[in-house]
């Protein structure tokens, strides 16, 4: 029996040391390398090989060293084979501390302020309450959850939206297609941490743009694949939607002639808003596998008819 890591091999060396403390009966190997091939179990993976199946004949259980697992082709994974997304404290609190962040420099005109600051232009812009700026959410998963809490101290009106209903207190919640045209009236921020499946790719286009009230603004901390590029540059030019900020992008890195590098009121950061932590990630890997050797449902475990 062994464990196979197969994605950064800085991290994955990090890996190998906190394995070799807690699971030192485990052995644990670096890709490419991978000891004897039938005797690998588990695969943590950014990406798997493409011959999987074949190359690791008794997999049990496939992880994404990530939150999402949209970069796996579902339908290529063996139909047995358990997929574990990412679920730690390490991707959770940098989610919140990225969101608090955005939400705040968007709330407080920052993009706006650093535009004049090029242009040296002194100019003040009267700040608006916390309590009359509402922040909405999409997507009401862990990262989700999380981020609201860490927002209800500053006053905002909050809002979420998701595919199902839930309930969270201090947040109006929306559910299903029929309300999201009420849930996007009531954001003047409008935060995107929805997994990408086939129905939400593009949600951030035109037709949802118009639906937020004028000068809202846009933070995606998604995936790219949510945002119609050209769409969120015809709203900024048409005023309809004020300012964007953007953690993720389609592809990554953006071409050096694309327009969001330059554009006033687009902050870009690359793909940062949360990472995994090689000490949490591997205690939640390792607290799985002994969910699995017990026969538990392991947390995070991918519904692949959802695709998250």
């Amino acid at each position: 029996m062994a464990f196979v890591y197969k994605a950064d091999p800085v991290r994955g060396a990090e890996w190998a040391k906190l394995f070799a403390a807690r699971r030192p009966d485990l052995p644990f190997h670096l890709w490419p390398e991978t000891g004897d091939p039938a005797a690998v179990r588990f695969l943590a993976a950014w990406q798997p090989p493409e011959d999987l199946a074949a190359r690791f004949p008794n997999l049990e259980l496939l992880f994404s060293i990530g939150a999402g697992v949209d970069q796996f082709d579902l339908a290529a994974l063996p139909a047995h084979l358990p997929l574990v997304r990412m679920v730690e404290t390490g991707i959770i609190g940098s989610m919140v501390e990225y969101a608090s962040m955005a939400v705040l420099a968007l709330h407080r005109d920052m993009p706006a302020y650093l535009d004049a600051q090029r242009r040296q232009d002194w100019k003040a812009i009267r700040v608006v309450p916390a309590a009359r700026r509402r922040v909405g959410v999409l997507g009401l998963g862990e990262l989700g959850r999380a981020v609201l809490a860490a927002l209800r101290p500053f006053g905002f009106p909050l809002s979420a939206w998701s595919r199902s209903r839930h309930a969270v207190p201090g947040v109006a919640c929306h559910a299903g297609p029929q309300e999201l045209p009420g849930f996007l009236a009531g954001c003047d921020i409008l935060l995107c941490l929805l997994p990408l499946t086939a129905e939400t790719r593009g949600i951030l286009d035109s037709r949802l743009f118009v639906r937020l009230p004028r000068g809202a603004a846009l933070i995606n901390a998604g995936r790219g694949g949510h945002l119609v590029q050209q769409d969120l540059l015809a709203a900024l030019a048409s005023g309809q939607i004020s300012a964007a900020m953007l953690d993720v992008a389609e592809p990554e890195p953006l071409p050096p002639d694309h327009p969001f590098w330059s554009h006033p009121r687009i902050w870009l950061t690359p793909h940062i808003a949360s990472q995994t932590q090689p000490e949490t990630a591997v205690e939640a890997v390792l607290a799985n596998l002994d969910r699995h050797a017990r026969g538990e449902a392991m947390i995070g475990l991918v519904d692949r008819t959802r695709g998250y």
